[in-house]
């Protein structure tokens, strides 16, 4: 079992933490990465798009002009897709985008992620910041401290805290989830994962093979 050191506010090493290896160490594999971010977006298309074919489109019940003798193409209706306010062809219709995996590929990518994190060297466990307010000059000057100013960052917390929170959310590249809500597509697409240290417990009880998702 590894350990990492923790940062408190002033970039100074405040202890250590033991890493659950089976979380922290788990082997990462890109196809899971795929698998997951793309049942993630996937999820987030509504699939309410709509368009009418010829048959949908009103009107049109008569030929505009007669069969012969007009010296141009037959028409039968001015509601064919060659007309102006025609109907349209091969449109997209309702459909369900849904991309499902089941919760041991899902676990497998969420662990594997937070272990590129780790294994790149791109994994801060910090201290908790002490915000007596809605402060996001607080939490720029904390996340200074910890060596992550002006990176992109995810910072995940025990549980939903509004101060933190909301004192985040201006900062450009930064974003805060709970332990509940930490995904593969939010790990990815930041370039610093940092985790307070009551935090690291929480994403092993969740990821570990006791934890809740350890079921498939």
């Amino acid at each position: 079992m590894g350990s990492v050191d923790v940062i408190d506010s002033g970039g100074g090493k405040a202890g250590s933490v033991e890493l659950d290896p089976t979380v922290f160490e788990a082997a990462v594999k890109p196809h899971l990465f795929h698998a997951e971010v793309r049942r993630q977006l996937t999820r987030r298309r509504a699939g309410t798009h709509s368009t009418k074919n010829r048959a949908a489109v009103s009107g049109g019940g008569s030929k505009p002009y007669r069969q012969k003798g007009t010296g141009r193409a037959r028409q039968g209706t001015t509601r064919a897709p060659q007309y102006q306010g025609g109907g349209v062809v091969f449109g997209p219709v309702p459909r369900d985008y849904e991309h499902r995996l089941n919760k041991k590929t899902r676990r497998a990518a969420l662990r594997a992620a937070v272990s590129l994190r780790l294994r790149e060297q791109d994994l801060v466990v910090a201290e908790a910041p002490a915000l007596d307010g809605f402060k996001t000059k607080a939490v720029v000057e904390w996340l200074s401290g910890v060596g992550l100013g002006g990176s992109s960052t995810l910072i995940v917390i025990p549980e939903a805290e509004a101060k933190l929170v909301l004192s985040a959310r201006n900062i450009p590249g930064v974003d805060v989830l709970p332990v509940a809500g930490l995904n593969v597509y939010d790990v990815l697409r930041h370039q610093k994962l940092l985790l307070t240290k009551e935090a690291v417990s929480a994403v092993e009880a969740r990821l570990g093979d006791g934890g809740p998702e350890a079921s498939a």
